[in-house]
């Protein structure tokens, strides 16, 4: 990435929706603007765990904001995230639908160990270099995150659904403190995070640092107070608790340094904040600057190469893990992505990596049967948590693995976009090229796209050479009938 290169980071939190715009200058990403809004989003959670229109419409208008801002930026160098709120949500395609339209950017959900690893990024880039292992909590509005790593690498990622919002909606309704309520919602956190306990023990780190919301909030008004600043202690945490009793409403509170969008929630973020003291066997934590934003920005120029992109290694354990056999997930991926370079040169590369992807992955379903596999990869890669990849790319690439066999039909919706499309004929037609399981003859044969219309044609006498090959194209011609694209093989 060349120097003076502007990228942006979009963070849709249960809270709070920010915007990070950075200047890539010689390896590192230097702020020029942040943007913040308190949208309170994870209060529009009905018992359905539906978005309600106005919690939908509060995110719409911010985002439009954000593009204002945005306008100009090229997708490439835009990563707009979400988090717990919108993992939760029945109803979040509607929101990211029209949210991506209205933001000019798609919006990835994220799952919340990925959530996780991206927080541990951006506190990391943040944070001078050293060799202590750390522990990093990040509390948000719906969720909150635990990472151990060193240096820039996160060793153990974990992701508990309790935060701010939730915890203040449910342990202090209309902002009343009692000591009833602070010893429920802390026990109560206590349970959610308990299953933490053996891997994130005291032994396990050196220094605790807090990121971003409910810590960074905690930190201000103790700084506020006198108290070291960046640094949150025991003492501190049980003096603002005696604070928020003492003013018995959050309304009535009166401390320097908590400001007005934190208000209504320093009841449910200060427990859960108190719970992970108490459960983890913290006595110091540091206030960190780097959060979730930071970390998507980082991963911008991560994914910008091949060589670099975490979603590779990814892709490499899950062959592992379901022991797929490599050398001919690797020839069908090889020949898939022939086809797709001879017909659309020009395309950007994630989209060839991505045909890569999915065609090592093709067979990932075996290991629970092979009747049906390919429905079997595309339950598993819909279902999985693995780091690098936002939600809604492990479902194209699982439509992508479904697609490979079969009729052509029962993806219809996902045929509209052209790149799929053409992604979803090649590795198709590579399958069928690989059927005996070994290296397909590829002189002569050529693909090209008019519009809507597929041609592949073969140099004279390949037909006769392998007529087995050629029987499977014919029927991959057959597949493609009464779909919005037509495939003329040619077979000479």
């Amino acid at each position: 990435m060349q120097n003076g290169t502007f990228l942006a980071a979009v963070d849709l939190g249960s809270n709070s929706f920010r915007l990070e715009i950075g200047r890539y200058e010689h390896g590192r990403i230097q702020r020029v603007e942040y943007l913040k809004e308190t949208v309170r989003q994870g209060n529009g959670l009905d018992k359905e765990h539906n978005l309600s229109l106005e919690a939908m419409q509060r995110g719409w208008d911010c985002l439009a904001r954000f593009a204002e801002r945005l306008a100009g930026f090229p997708r490439a160098q835009v990563r707009a995230v979400a988090t717990q709120t919108l993992r939760e949500a029945r109803n979040r395609e509607v929101f990211l639908q029209h949210g991506s339209e209205v933001l000019g950017h798609p919006i990835d959900v994220v799952s919340g160990p990925e959530e996780a690893r991206l927080i541990y990024q951006g506190v990391s880039r943040l944070l001078p270099q050293s060799d202590e292992r750390r522990l990093v909590v990040d509390i948000g509005g719906r969720s909150t995150e635990l990472i151990l790593g060193e240096r820039f690498t996160a060793r153990a990622v974990a992701s508990f659904r309790v935060g701010s919002v939730a915890w203040s909606g449910r342990y202090f309704p209309e902002g009343q403190f009692t000591s009833a309520a602070f010893a429920a919602a802390e026990i109560a956190a206590k349970a959610v995070l308990d299953e933490a306990l053996e891997t994130y023990r005291p032994s396990a780190w050196d220094v605790a640092y807090g990121s971003s919301g409910t810590v960074g909030a905690v930190g201000d008004i103790l700084a506020a107070a006198g108290q070291p600043e960046g640094t949150i202690t025991r003492a501190g945490l049980d003096w603002l608790r005696e604070r928020l009793l003492r003013a018995q409403s959050a309304d009535k509170v009166r401390l320097d340094g908590l400001k007005e969008d934190r208000r209504p929630v320093i009841g449910g973020g200060l427990s859960v904040l108190r719970a992970v003291f108490d459960l983890l066997e913290i006595d110091t934590m540091h206030v960190a600057q780097g959060a979730l934003r930071q970390g998507a920005l980082y991963d911008l120029l991560d994914r910008e190469q091949p060589e670099t992109d975490l979603r590779t290694s990814t892709v490499q354990g899950l062959l592992h893990s379901f022991a797929v056999e490599r050398i001919h997930a690797e020839r069908v991926a090889r020949t898939a992505c022939q086809l797709f370079e001879q017909a659309a040169p020009a395309h950007p590369g994630t989209a060839l990596r991505k045909l890569g992807w999915a065609a090592q992955l093709h067979e990932i379903g075996c290991r629970i049967s092979h009747s049906d596999y390919h429905r079997h990869g595309a339950y598993i890669l819909d279902n999985t948590d693995v780091a690098g990849f936002a939600q809604h790319e492990l479902h194209r690439l699982g439509s992508l693995v479904l697609g490979h066999r079969g009729k052509v039909r029962k993806l219809e919706a996902d045929l509209n976009d052209a790149t799929f499309a053409l992604q979803l004929l090649c590795l198709r037609t590579a399958v069928a090229l690989c059927h005996a399981r070994r290296d397909p003859d590829m002189h002569g044969l050529k693909l090209t796209v008019t519009g809507r219309r597929f041609c592949l044609a073969t140099r004279s006498g390949w037909a006769a050479a392998y007529p087995q090959s050629a029987h499977l194209l014919r029927e991959e011609m057959a597949a493609w009938l009464r779909t919005p694209w037509e495939l003329e093989v040619v077979l000479s």
